[in-house]
């Protein structure tokens, strides 16, 4: 089993979840967040400095069958990608255990996704 987690473009959230639909993972948690990348810039609007460094973003995390992940991945660079600078990070970890609280089923069984 592994852990993926994406920080995308908030303006990019609603074709990634759909993309990962399509790719059968369902079950997902998101987050909006706020961060900070490689980028310097400020916005001067009627004399008053504003700074713009902290980036509106989406972060979102699933767990997955390990026949899983690389269509997860796919799914993600593909509706994520715009080609510009800010476009966001994917990380895998591996998962040592998992339980379904309702059922009492253990790895790969307790995860919703075949």
């Amino acid at each position: 089993m592994k852990k993926v987690e994406a920080i995308i473009r908030k303006s990019k959230f609603t074709e990634v979840r759909s993309a990962l639909h399509d790719a059968d993972i369902d079950f997902l948690s998101w987050w909006d967040v706020k961060g900070q990348g490689d980028a310097k810039q400020g916005l001067i609007f009627r004399g008053i400095a504003y700074d713009i460094n902290a980036i509106d973003r989406v972060y979102i995390s699933f767990v997955v069958r390990d026949v899983n992940v690389q269509k997860s991945i796919d799914a993600i660079l593909k509706s994520a990608y715009t080609g510009e600078s800010g476009d966001g990070r994917v990380f895998i970890s591996s998962i040592e255990q998992s339980v379904r609280i309702r059922t009492g089923d253990y790895g790969d069984e307790s995860l919703y996704n075949k």
